[in-house]
C-alpha cells in the first residue's frame, strides 16, 4: 500500500451544458500490479481498490461521491423529480395473502415505510395485526427481512434479517402466540432457507468469515445444520458437510408433512444434484434422488408416498414427474406433465390440483391439471403480463396470486382451484392510468438472424420520428427471465415523453435452457449482438437515435451495460452499469463470485476462455483517448454478491481515460448491498440520481406532475 496515495483532488463542477459540464475528478492513485495468463501480461493498477475496508479505499469513496452529489445537485429539476417519485411511491403495497393453520398472512407497506410490515388475520374480513415489523428494527430502515418460516403446528415464527443489504443472514425465533422474541440468534447463513421439523429448523451457514473481509472474501465450505429451539448455535447438529468440494452450496428443504429432508447441492448457477432422506425411519442415510450437476431438480411436494419433481433433464424447457419414494432411482421415474412448446416455470400443488405456469414469448400463461397429468383448465390471466406463483395449502381450494405488466398495476386475484374462478382480491392504488401508455411486443433480428423479442413502452400519441429520449434495459444471462412488472420509478420518464424497453437477449430463460446456454461461456457474445441489435432496430424503426438512446442493467446486466458501451461507443447516449460484474479476470475470487462460472468460464481454466474474457470484459476494453457515453456507475458499499470493487475499478479506469467531455460518475451507495431489503427511503433517493443523470443527459427538460 506504499504506493497508494490517499490525497484526491475534488475541484468544484462549472456547469456548462446538459452534457458538457467540465468536471474535475479525484486523482485515483495506481500501482504496479499485473498479473500473468497463458503467457499474457495483464496490468491491474487499481488493484487496491479491491480492499473495501481500507482508509484509502474510504477517502476514494469518499471523493467520488461528493463529485457525483454535486453534480446531481446542479441539476436543475432533480428536486421536482424528487417529489414526483416520492409522490407516486406513496401507496399501500400489498403481498399476496397466504394461510397458515387457519390463519392468514401478508406483507403490506403503507406507503413510504422503509420495508413492509408482516400481518396476521383470522378472516379475510377481519382486522390485520402486526406479527412482525422490520421497521423497528432499525432506525434508518437498512435491516430488511430476508426468509419467513412457521413450524408446522405454529407455534414458532423462523425469520431471518439482512443488514444494510449484506446477502449475510441472521435467523431469530419468535414465540407467536405472545410475539416475544426468543433468545436463539444464527449468525452467518446465506441463501438459506428456515426448514422446521418439530421445535427445530434446518439451515445451512457457513463458518465466521476472517474479521474484516466479511464482505469480500471467498464463501466456502457450506454446511447444513439443525437448530432446536432454545439452544446455542454452537450446539446445533451438523447435518450435512463436503470437506472434498469446498466451491458447493447446500441448501436443506423439507416436505410439509416433515417426513422427507431434501440436500440441494450446486456447484454453479447452473444444475444441482438432490439428496433425500427419510426422517420417519430414525437409521435411514440420505440417498442420492439425482445426480449432479448437469440438470436441475426442485421437489414440488409429496403426496401419498409420491414426490413430485420439476425437472429439466431430458427436456430444457421442464416438465414434471413423479418418483415413487420406495423406488426412487431415475429409471423408475414417471412423467406426470410432459415437456411442451413453451417453459414450464413452476408447478404447485393447491386443492388437489397441480397449477402450472408456463412462459410464452416472456409473458405468463397458467392451467390447471390433475394429480395425473391430465389438463383440466386454463387459468384466465387479464392480459399479457407476469405471475408471481400462486400461494395455498395442497389440502385447500383457495390461492392467491399477484398479477402484473409494464402497465398493469399489481393486483392481487383470489382463487377457487375447484372451479378456477379468480376474483380481484385487492388493487394497487398507485396514480396511474394503463390507458394513456402504449406496451407492445416486437420481434428483431440480432447479428445471427435470431428472433428476440422486445418490450416498448411509451405514452399514446408518441411519434416515430427518431428523436424520442429512449431507455433500453437489458439482462441475458443465468436462465433468468425478464418478464413484464410494473414499476413507478419508470413514470416520470414515460409522462415525459420518454420510451421504455426491455429486450429479451439470450443467456435469459426466456425460451428454456437451450436460449440461455447461447449465451454462456464462449457464447456470451451472443447477449452483448442481441442488445446492440436491439438499439439498432429501434434507432431505424423511428422510435429514437444515438444521441437520445440511454442503456440500464444491473448485476450480470451490468456487465451487459459494461460490454456494449465499451464495444459500441457510438450507439448510445447515456450508460447506466448498476451493481455490475465489470472485472471478468477476477470475479471468481470474490465471496459467491465462483458459483457464476457456468456462465462465464475462468481466466484460469484455459488460454481460449481468458482470452474470451478478456475481449470482452469492460474493465479490461476501455481505451485510452476513446470517447465514451455519459456513464454513471452504481454500486453499493456492502455488496457482498458482486462486490463494489468491480464498480470500484471500472470507474476509476473510464475517468482516467476517457477523452469524453460527457460525465462518468459513481455513485456508492452507503450501507446498501446488492438491491434486495434496499429500504425504500433510498430507493427514491437512487432512483432520483439515476433518473436525473439520465434525462439531464439526454437532453430532455421533465414538466411533473404536482399529484
Amino acid at each position: 500500500m506504499k504506493h497508494i496515495i490517499s490525497v484526491f483532488i475534488c475541484m468544484s463542477l462549472i456547469s456548462q451544458s446538459n452534457s458538457q459540464s467540465v468536471i474535475n475528478y479525484p486523482k485515483t492513485a495506481k500501482e504496479e500490479v499485473i498479473n500473468t495468463y497463458f503467457g499474457t501480461q495483464v496490468s491491474d493498477p487499481y488493484r487496491w481498490l479491491e480492499n473495501d475496508t481500507s482508509k484509502a479505499t474510504s477517502a476514494w469513496v469518499k471523493a467520488q461521491n461528493k463529485v457525483s452529489n454535486d453534480y446531481f445537485a446542479q441539476i436543475p429539476f432533480r428536486s421536482e423529480l424528487k417529489k414526483r417519485l416520492t409522490s407516486l411511491t406513496n401507496y399501500p403495497k400489498y403481498g399476496s395473502p397466504y394461510k397458515k393453520n387457519g390463519q392468514y398472512y401478508f406483507f403490506k407497506n403503507n406507503g413510504l415505510q422503509n420495508q413492509s410490515v408482516f400481518y396476521q388475520l383470522k378472516t379475510l374480513q377481519a382486522e390485520p395485526e402486526v406479527l412482525l415489523d422490520p421497521n423497528t428494527l432499525s432506525a434508518d430502515g437498512t435491516v430488511a427481512l430476508s426468509h419467513i418460516a412457521f413450524s408446522k403446528n405454529g407455534k414458532y415464527l423462523g425469520y431471518s434479517i439482512a443488514r444494510s443489504g449484506s446477502d449475510w443472514n441472521e435467523i431469530f425465533v419468535m414465540d407467536v402466540a405472545s410475539k416475544r422474541l426468543l433468545p436463539d440468534h444464527i449468525n452467518w447463513s446465506k441463501s438459506s432457507g428456515i426448514s422446521w421439523q418439530g421445535n427445530g429448523f434446518y439451515y445451512s451457514a457457513y463458518d465466521a468469515p476472517v474479521a474484516g473481509k466479511e464482505y469480500s472474501n471467498k464463501n466456502e465450505y457450506e454446511k447444513v445444520y439443525f437448530h432446536t429451539v432454545g439452544q446455542e448455535q454452537s450446539q446445533d447438529k451438523l447435518i450435512y458437510e463436503d470437506k472434498q468440494h469446498p466451491l458447493r452450496e447446500c441448501y436443506a428443504s423439507l416436505t410439509d408433512d416433515e417426513q422427507f429432508l431434501f440436500i440441494s447441492l450446486a456447484e454453479t448457477t447452473t444444475g444441482n444434484a438432490l439428496l433425500m432422506k427419510d426422517l420417519s425411519n430414525p437409521a435411514s442415510e440420505f440417498i442420492e434422488l439425482a445426480p449432479g450437476f448437469e440438470n436441475d431438480y426442485s421437489v414440488v411436494d409429496h403426496v401419498n408416498g409420491k414426490l413430485y419433481v420439476l425437472t429439466n433433464w431430458k427436456a430444457p424447457k421442464n416438465r414434471l414427474v413423479e418418483v415413487d419414494v420406495k423406488k426412487p432411482a431415475r429409471e423408475n421415474w414417471k412423467e406426470i406433465i410432459s415437456e411442451k412448446a413453451n417453459v414450464l416455470e413452476r408447478a404447485t400443488i393447491i386443492g388437489g390440483k397441480i397449477l402450472t405456469e408456463y412462459m410464452k414469448d416472456a409473458s405468463n400463461h397458467a392451467y390447471g391439471f390433475d394429480l395425473n397429468g391430465k389438463k383440466l383448465y386454463e387459468v384466465k390471466l387479464p392480459t399479457v403480463g407476469s405471475l408471481s406463483g400462486f400461494s395455498g395449502d395442497k389440502d385447500d381450494i383457495e390461492a392467491f396470486y399477484i398479477f402484473t405488466s409494464y402497465t398493469f398495476p399489481p393486483t392481487i386475484y383470489r382463487f377457487d382451484a375447484s372451479k378456477n374462478k379468480s376474483e380481484v382480491f385487492r388493487k394497487a392504488e398507485v396514480s396511474f392510468n394503463p390507458a394513456d401508455y402504449v406496451s407492445e411486443q416486437v420481434f428483431y433480428s440480432s447479428k445471427d438472424g435470431t428472433k428476440v423479442p422486445m418490450s416498448i413502452i411509451y405514452k399514446k400519441g408518441l411519434k416515430k420520428d427518431g428523436k424520442n429520449p429512449l431507455m433500453l434495459y437489458g439482462y441475458g444471462g443465468f436462465n433468468i427471465s425478464m418478464n413484464p412488472t410494473f414499476s413507478v420509478a419508470r413514470i416520470p420518464f414515460l409522462e415525459n415523453g420518454g420510451i421504455y424497453c426491455v429486450a429479451n437477449i439470450r443467456g435469459g430463460g426466456e425460451y428454456g435452457e437451450a436460449w440461455h446456454l447461447a449465451g454462456t461461456k464462449m457464447k456470451k457474445q451472443n447477449v452483448f449482438d442481441d442488445f446492440i441489435a436491439a438499439a439498432e432496430y429501434l434507432i431505424a424503426n423511428g422510435y429514437s437515435n444515438s444521441s437520445k438512446l440511454a442503456i440500464d442493467g444491473g448485476s450480470n446486466g451490468g456487465l451487459l451495460v459494461g460490454a456494449c458501451m465499451t464495444q459500441r461507443r457510438d450507439l448510445y447516449a447515456v450508460a447506466v452499469p448498476e451493481v455490475g460484474v465489470l472485472d471478468m479476470l477476477r470475479y471468481h475470487l470474490f465471496t459467491i463470485g465462483w458459483s457464476w462460472t457456468s456462465d462465464y468460464g475462468n481466466s484460469g481454466e484455459s488460454k481460449e476462455m481468458f482470452e474470451y474474457l478478456k475481449g470482452y470484459s469492460p474493465l479490461h476494453s476501455i481505451k485510452p483517448g476513446e470517447k465514451y457515453p455519459a456513464t454513471l456507475v452504481m454500486t453499493g458499499d456492502h455488496d457482498d454478491r458482486v462486490v463494489p470493487a468491480h464498480s470500484f475499478k471500472f470507474a476509476a479506469t473510464l475517468q482516467e481515460n476517457n477523452a469524453s467531455t460527457k460525465p462518468t460518475l459513481i455513485r456508492i451507495d452507503s450501507k446498501a448491498g446488492h438491491g434486495a431489503g434496499k429500504p425504500i427511503g433510498k430507493a427514491i433517493e437512487a432512483q432520483t440520481d439515476m433518473w436525473s443523470f439520465v434525462m439531464w443527459n439526454l437532453g430532455m427538460k421533465p414538466l411533473f406532475s404536482k399529484q
